[in-house]
């Protein structure tokens, strides 16, 4: 990623000056009640959720928010962070999969709205063309050896599995199935970075090999990889989740989904929640931004055209704050209104 050399405090406080300059006369407080305060937000280390963080940005930035440009963390750090009040929020809590760390937020942080209410899939994906050929439906299945040799391009007796980087939550849950399911002795979660772990297998499947990856939506691989024509979801025999999660095992089934073998379809992981986390503190310091966080959303089909954009090249920092600009202008009347709901707060 190019990173831009202008703070973006300085870039959004522009706007919100302007958008001062415009308002009628006497109303000039009541656009302004972050004035004086700066924001240290965080972002996660998928790419995925950046868009989300440029948004609420900016859009705290035309309250006057000074807003800093975001910190870049793995989970841990950033819920161990935002407790104590190093960073003040992220919009890329994904829960119920960020359960396993309420225990260290808890205490100094909390969970105000949603940048999306359920939806959020996640799951394991096969090629179309290898599973309808040799009738994969189910993780189960790659305990078969020819299953596996098909995955298996190292020749180590494991198919690959395009996994997720140690951090993210999605990590854990993927080695709890693979041990949950006895599959530790013939799937392989490749950890290294998804980006470029999803670019292999894209060039892979180009070729015509097989490719065996977990996504989440929304998320580019869907978009370039539509589900029922160049993928399909597989099912899980039997929910199991990790002890934090083990109240939604009833919620992995899930009816209607595009592209899976079987409806409903028993993706072995609930839909999600995408959420603000918030330190306490500032929330209680702030009702405007807490009133923002509660108010505001994306829709997820928004975050994913605008994750589309990036595959396609427009990933560098400064194309990310446009695309959040450009979203803020076409949904301005929406902005407009959770705004006002913000300063209504704050009086």
């Amino acid at each position: 990623m190019n990173m831009l050399h202008t703070p973006w405090h300085t870039t959004l406080l522009a706007g919100a000056a302007a958008a001062l300059l415009l308002a009628p006369a006497g109303q000039a407080d009541e656009h302004t009640p972050g004035e004086g305060v700066s924001v240290s937000p965080a972002r996660a280390t998928w790419d995925t959720g950046w868009f989300p963080t440029a948004v609420y940005s900016q859009v705290l930035a035309e309250l006057g928010y000074d807003v800093d440009r975001p910190t870049t963390l793995d989970n841990p750090p950033f819920y161990q962070s935002v407790a104590q009040g190093d960073v003040d929020f992220w919009v890329n809590g994904w829960f119920p999969l960020h359960n396993t760390y309420r225990s260290t937020f808890e205490q100094g942080a909390e969970l105000i709205g949603y940048v999306a209410e359920g939806g959020a899939l996640q799951g394991y994906l096969v090629d179309k063309a290898t599973a309808d050929e040799h009738n994969i439906t189910s993780l189960e299945d790659f305990k078969d050896p020819d299953i596996k040799a098909l995955f298996d391009s190292d020749d180590n007796g494991l198919a690959e599995l395009v996994a997720c980087p140690p951090g993210w939550g999605c990590e854990l849950v993927i080695s709890h199935h693979l041990e949950a399911y006895d599959l530790t002795d013939h799937i392989e979660p490749i950890k290294a970075s998804y980006s470029a772990s999803m670019a292999e297998a894209m060039g892979r499947y180009q070729q015509g090999e097989p490719i065996f990856f977990y996504t989440w939506t929304p998320n580019w691989t869907v978009g370039l990889l539509e589900p029922g024509e160049d993928v399909v979801w597989i099912t899980v025999e039997e929910a199991s989740l990790p002890e934090d999660q083990q109240q939604f095992e009833d919620a992995t089934v899930v009816e209607g989904v595009e592209g899976c073998v079987e409806d409903p379809c028993n993706l072995g992981w609930p839909a999600n929640d995408i959420r603000p986390v918030v330190n306490s503190e500032f929330a209680d310091n702030n009702p405007a931004a807490a009133k923002l966080f509660e108010v505001m959303s994306i829709p997820l089909e928004d975050i994913f055209a605008q994750n589309a954009k990036m595959f396609d090249g427009e990933d560098s920092e400064s194309d990310i704050q446009r695309h959040a600009e450009e979203w803020i202008e076409e949904n301005r009347d929406q902005v407009d209104e959770w705004l006002d709901q913000a300063r209504q707060e704050a009086m």
